[in-house]
């Protein structure tokens, strides 16, 4: 049943009943933010030493772009397993999992010194990290409403930019301290005892003693409901499927080339040095948090003001998309803070867009489907990613130029949206049965 009909179908005094109470969802959501901030830290320390390592060990570009390109496709076909997993096994295992599998694969990394090292103890960092976000769904199609579940996930999903703020600030500071292999060890025990708490804490809300009778209410009566694991065969066939896995495809690109390039970005084009990195890359998550959060607030605005579903998540793409064009001008900007900003506008476009674009699968299909189908676009996101990895680290090896490297970028989310809504054009929901 959607959003539209449980609210036409109570009555008012039902309606005031069951408004928005309780703290016990927006405690998940925090828990689920904080995985988000130590998956994004972890995967991105390699990204803030690139510079440090290719110099002590000799690294190519292309042998850096090989680390990413085989990082993400251990992250995509990651990504398609534990998403069948989550609807298998439930999100409170699947996520607790994962996050003990990438922090092995994080303190593995004290191991290497060649690029081929740091692919190989990547492994266990990849697999685990591909949990996160087919669990994560899961858990807010478990807590949330539809009106509540953009913001909800805009909310958590800004912990990557969180994690993308903290990495460069602390590690420059291990390291001169430390070593670089303290980086390292420090992030994965961190994931560790995330991992502990997470399989303490989480339940299912029915299954939660600390919960309010006001807010299960609430919940239950405007929550997705509950469904039995959908076959593959079911699944492959629905046309929101593949604009999930086409939007990934198309998008996530563009943020894993930020992640793995932007400080090379900033020491090639402006010459700035490791202890310089924290500034661009503080000013630009900020914004990209502002953008995750508010991308999911206009959205749930708009669908709390009477928009439908699909005019309120197609619009707040639309805005999305639009501001990320203007990147394209970064390679060619007259000075680093300029560049900063036109990055920072696209990182807030890209995290906008994000937050309602994976609200899609919670939106249109039922709970038992949301983890494959979340595998599935995250396996799409990967394999462009991997093209993108190859592409870039050819463009620097040959050119030595970012400029076509960010004009792909400018013009992905418009393209994404375009085929989104080709595929969904009335965003219905699909019946469990």
């Amino acid at each position: 049943m959607s959003l539209g009909t449980l609210q036409a179908a109570a009555r008012p005094d039902q309606a005031a009943a069951l408004r928005p109470r309780g703290r016990r969802r927006w405690i998940i959501c925090g828990l689920l933010f904080a995985a988000i901030v130590l998956s994004y830290v972890d995967r991105q320390v390699l990204s803030v030493l690139k510079p440090y390592l290719q110099h002590a060990y000799g690294w190519s570009e292309i042998g850096y772009g090989e680390i990413a390109f085989w990082f993400q496709a251990i992250y995509g076909v990651g990504y398609l397993a534990f998403g069948r997993v989550v609807d298998r096994f439930g999100e409170r295992l699947a996520f607790g999992v994962a996050a003990g599998l990438w922090a092995i694969g994080q303190a593995a990394h004290v191991l290497a010194r060649s690029t081929g090292a740091f692919t190989l103890v990547r492994i266990p960092l990849a697999l685990g990290e591909a949990g996160a976000f087919p669990s994560a769904l899961a858990a807010i199609s478990a807590w949330f409403p539809a009106r509540e579940r953009a913001i909800a996930i805009g909310l958590f999903n800004a912990g990557s930019n969180v994690g993308a703020i903290l990495t460069p600030l602390i590690v420059p500071v291990l390291v001169m301290s430390l070593g670089w292999r303290s980086a390292f060890l420090i992030t994965g025990g961190l994931t560790a005892a995330w991992a502990v708490l997470w399989l303490t804490v989480y339940r299912r809300p029915r299954d939660t003693a600390a919960i309010s009778d006001a807010e299960l209410a609430y919940i239950e009566a405007f929550a997705a409901p509950p469904s039995a694991p959908v076959p593959w065969r079911r699944i492959l066939t629905w046309r929101a499927t593949w604009a999930y896995a086409a939007g990934r495809f198309l998008i996530d690109p563009v943020w894993w080339t930020f992640l793995f390039w932007l400080p090379d970005f900033f020491t090639r084009r402006f010459g700035v040095d490791m202890r310089g990195y924290g500034p661009p890359l503080v000013v630009i998550y900020v914004l990209a948090d502002i953008g995750s959060i508010g991308g999911g607030w206009l959205s749930s605005g708009l669908v709390q003001r009477g928009f439908s579903l699909n005019a309120g998540r197609k619009l707040a793409m639309l805005a999305c998309a639009l501001c990320a064009l203007p990147v394209a001008f970064a390679p060619h900007a007259p000075g680093l803070w300029v560049a900063v900003l036109l990055i920072a506008l696209a990182c807030a476009a890209h995290q906008g867009f994000s937050a309602n674009l994976y609200a899609l699968p919670t939106d249109l299909l039922p709970r038992g489907a949301v983890g494959s189908v979340a595998g599935i676009g995250g396996l799409a996101g990967a394999l462009g990613g991997m093209l993108m990895a190859r592409y870039a680290g050819q463009v620097l090896q040959s050119l030595g130029s970012y400029g076509p490297i960010f004009a792909v970028a400018a013009f992905a989310y418009v393209t994404a949206l375009l085929v989104v809504h080709a595929l969904t054009p009335r965003y219905r929901p699909i019946p469990a049965e």
